[in-house]
């Protein structure tokens, strides 16, 4: 019997696509799953060749949740000494941007795991949530954090404590995604985006997004001096130097990360 590859992968030039192939059970979320993500996604990270990373699953489902067979055959003490949660944080890491592709379902720890990337985009199909109080328990692996820096107190609340789904449409508007595509093309349009992203110098695509995070997890006077740093350091890179004379001279940049 052959067995099922919980990942797929795909090298396009300068992006790294990463789908989840759990169908059957929606690409729950289980321990054999996020081991074989987070080592997926580490290697494509140090790959240099790979400047901008898509994380996605089918079209029915992102990830609709932790698996919760493993859940309920698991002790408090299992999982505390299993670092489960540490997964996401390792991916949260990752030093090349990380674009999650929404398609289908995207609940509980696939909600978790997709506030976890960079930046998430959506088919109109997707359907977000945190239903996990339903189970007796809350989010655990930064829903009740990341979601309301993304949307607020008062809307994080109710969407936790309510356990309903947000559709994509709802999720650009309340700042949950950053585009929302056709059903028809999700996949592809989540590509373009990231060949866009992959186009840019990768050191200051990295600075950029730790200088976003600073201003998503800190003050503003943190995130300030941090910002100001990291615009300095810029000026020491040839990126630099490359994309100020391409501009000048009304040519394509190269850049070369260094």
């Amino acid at each position: 019997m052959i067995e099922e590859q919980l990942v797929l992968v795909e090298r396009d030039e300068r992006i790294g696509v990463v789908l989840m192939n759990r169908p059957k059970q929606l690409n729950a979320l289980s321990d054999e799953l996020m081991d074989e993500l987070v080592t997926t996604l580490r290697d494509l990270d140090a790959d240099e060749a790979i400047r901008c990373i898509v994380l996605g699953g089918s079209e029915r489902a992102f990830a609709a949740g932790a698996d919760i067979g493993e859940l309920a055959r698991s002790t408090a003490i299992e999982l505390y000494y299993a670092r489960r949660v540490e997964r996401w944080d390792a991916i949260r890491n990752l030093w090349t941007p990380l674009v999650a592709a929404v398609s289908g379902f995207c609940l509980g720890g696939g909600c978790e795991l997709a506030m976890s990337c960079d930046l998430i985009v959506a088919s109109e199909t997707a359907r977000f949530g945190q239903p996990e109080t339903g189970l007796g328990i809350i989010p655990g692996a930064g829903g009740t954090q990341r979601l309301t820096r993304a949307v607020g107190k008062y809307v994080a609340n109710e969407i936790i404590l309510t356990g309903r789904f947000v559709s994509a449409a709802e999720a650009k508007a309340i700042g949950l995604a950053a585009q929302v595509y056709p059903a028809a093309t999700w996949l592809e349009d989540a590509k373009a985006l990231a060949r866009t992203i992959a186009e840019k110098p990768p050191v200051a695509a990295r600075l950029a997004t730790e200088a976003v995070d600073l201003a998503w997890n800190s003050t503003l006077d943190a995130g300030l001096e941090f910002e100001r740093k990291a615009f300095y350091l810029l000026f020491a890179t040839e990126d630099k130097k490359e994309g100020v004379d391409a501009f000048v001279n009304k040519r394509k940049a190269v850049f070369k990360g260094k």
